[in-house]
């Protein structure tokens, strides 16, 4: 259980019969533990590690040049045309991202103006208590169409922060475009004078999804060599659809390598 909202905790048992097995064999049912059994779930997630071996080494970037921190919130805005006059959005970094009508990756590559920015803030404007009680009286958030630029090559530091606005909830992270290594992960709010200390940056895990903890903080490391325009948001799809997500915009680097490849000749406009 990931937020403090009702659900209706329908727990069926079953058991699975081999082929070939004795008869004889007797099942044995275990207890289940309980559902907001927090400690369990973190104990395990904790416990996983990459193999980094020779054939399958952990290559985690140990030098950061973008170290960035993104709130993970919700939020409400003002809707006209709703039946109580707002509606519900999300944000990251209390920005609610807004879809152009012409794709960010025509829109990068032909270089076209006026479908998105490159300002998209690398931590939140406003600094609270982020998992504590909410004192932000307003819940409003910013809308616009922003990215995050970084140069080829570049090593990022990512900082993904949960929030207690209307409620907090574990949210399930995709960044398109690159596996990252979890290097760390906690509750309550990140503090990077302790927290950084306990990174594991030897054999964390690697991933391309990662769980913000209800009510706490994942820690993500990955280099930016796939030029192109990459979206980073929440697999909850309701969450998306609200705006809980951005974009990276990542530079060519040099030569045809290291550069976005041209669309195909025949491909469809947006």
């Amino acid at each position: 259980m990931d937020s403090p909202i009702a659900v209706d905790n329908v727990t069926a048992t079953a058991t699975l019969h081999y082929a070939g097995s004795l008869s004889s064999t007797i099942t044995t049912l275990t207890s289940l533990p309980p559902k907001n059994a927090t400690p369990v779930a973190t104990t395990f997630t904790d416990s996983l590690r990459s193999l980094n071996s020779k054939t399958y080494p952990a290559r985690v970037p140990i030098k950061v040049d973008h170290s960035l921190f993104f709130t993970v919130s919700l939020g409400v805005n003002p809707c006209p045309t709703c039946v109580n006059g707002s509606r519900v959005v999300a944000a990251i970094n209390n920005v609610t991202f807004v879809m152009p009508k012409v794709s960010l990756l025509q829109a990068h590559f032909f270089n076209i103006s006026g479908v998105f920015t490159d300002d998209f803030p690398r931590k939140p404007t406003v600094v609270y208590d982020f998992t504590g009680t909410q004192q932000p009286a307003n819940l409003r958030t910013n809308r616009g169409t922003r990215v995050y630029r970084l140069p080829y090559n570049s090593t990022v530091q990512l900082v993904l922060q949960d929030t207690g606005m209307i409620t907090p909830e574990n949210h399930p992270i995709h960044l398109h475009g690159f596996n990252f290594f979890v290097v760390g992960r906690g509750q309550g709010n990140f503090n990077p004078k302790r927290d950084t200390k306990k990174f594991n940056l030897v054999d964390p895990v690697e991933r391309n999804t990662v769980g913000v903890p209800s009510g706490g903080w994942t820690a993500i490391r990955f280099r930016a060599d796939n030029p192109g325009v990459w979206f980073m948001h929440c697999h909850l799809e309701i969450h998306t659809t609200w705006g809980l997500k951005m974009a990276f915009v990542v530079d060519n680097g040099e030569g045809p390598n290291e550069s976005l490849l041209p669309p195909p000749s025949d491909l469809p406009k947006c």
